[in-house]
């Protein structure tokens, strides 16, 4: 199985688009339509790979994002999105927890 570099509650930086955002779900493979793909994937990026939901900072959008775009980002200031508490109840300044998992 391909391991994922990224995490849930993990905040990004898409290097392609240059957003920051927070991950709320890793797909070990490409998991959307080939319709999707054709029309949005326009580098297409591996479907081998993991990709990301990824809700979009200072944005109601919430993007998937195939792993090789995705870097690490320096900034942990908190995320701006109006889905943030509904997928997550805490923030350590590093990172963000699920709401279901224990912590």
């Amino acid at each position: 199985m391909i391991e994922s570099k990224f995490y849930i509650g993990q905040i990004i930086n898409h290097i392609r688009f240059n957003y920051r955002g927070v991950i709320v779900e890793v797909d070990p493979v490409f998991n959307n339509s080939e319709l999707w793909y054709e029309q949005m994937a326009v580098t297409k990026p591996p479907k081998d790979k993991p990709w990301y939901s990824v809700l979009v900072d200072q944005s109601a959008d919430i993007t998937y994002v195939a792993q090789r775009n995705l870097v690490t980002s320096d900034n942990m200031a908190q995320i701006e999105h109006p889905l943030l508490g509904s997928y997550f109840n805490k923030y350590d300044g590093k990172r963000y927890y699920f709401k279901n998992k224990m912590m």
